[in-house]
């Protein structure tokens, strides 16, 4: 089975300026996503998407990945991840016939993500009737979620708070779960046909990875990773 892992790292990042390369514990942040394909049992193969000429270098030089040029018009403020994936395939497929049975999209933001949470996520991907899995984290039940809606400032439940369960019951309830954005597992030809990195049978691979959004995030997950060495 050829499972080919993406890194996606354009280079024009505005919250933290030139957060993919960004010295985290002592390595680039792109250093931990590559590390976690090329440590992957499973993966066969791990190459990074970029259209910046220092990220090129970097993971070329201190992480030995290959890279994958990407084109401009794919490397903007709102362009979405999936064409990215797709262009990645099509130029392995027009320049070597090669078509990987498997994408994995490892994300730079998620660098506390390793090889061995990977490889329990491909685990279940491989023993399961699923097209595709994804990593995500248990939010609760729906008797205690609620949601805002900005334009009004209204405040919505998600379930009956007029006829809550007692804990007892809480059980029960269906558990929510929300995307931690670390590990995204799909069969290519799924990924091709709904354009997207979840399929149309996902599972839930459950994770507390924690995501890197701001000079903060970076400071406390530096400290985690420096305490786990």
């Amino acid at each position: 089975m050829e499972v080919l892992a993406i890194v996606p790292a354009r280079g024009g990042s505005k919250g933290i300026p030139g957060k993919n390369i960004k010295d985290l514990a002592g390595y680039p942040l792109i250093y931990y996503s590559i590390k976690a394909g090329q440590e992957s049992k499973y993966v066969t193969r791990t190459v990074l998407s970029t259209e910046d000429k220092t990220i090129k270098e970097i993971a070329q030089s201190v992480c030995n990945c290959e890279v994958i040029d990407r084109p401009k018009e794919l490397a903007q403020d709102e362009t979405k991840t999936i064409p990215v994936l797709i262009q990645v395939c099509d130029y392995l497929k027009d320049k070597e016939g090669y078509e990987p049975d498997v994408v994995v999209l490892l994300q730079p933001t998620t660098p506390t993500r390793d090889a061995n949470m990977l490889d329990e996520a491909f685990k279940l991907f491989l023993d399961n009737d699923c097209d595709s899995v994804f990593a995500a984290k248990n939010i609760g039940t729906t008797h205690s979620m609620w949601r805002q809606y900005p334009q009004s400032n209204r405040f919505e439940c998600l379930f009956d708070y007029r006829h809550r369960p007692r804990r007892q019951e809480e059980a029960l309830h269906y558990p929510l779960y929300k995307e931690t954005g670390s590990i995204y597992i799909i069969k290519t030809e799924v990924m091709r046909k709904v354009y997207d990195f979840i399929g149309e049978k996902p599972l839930i691979y459950v994770s507390e990875a924690l995501d890197i959004d701001t000079l903060e995030d970076f400071e406390k997950i530096a400290a985690i990773i420096k305490e786990n060495k």
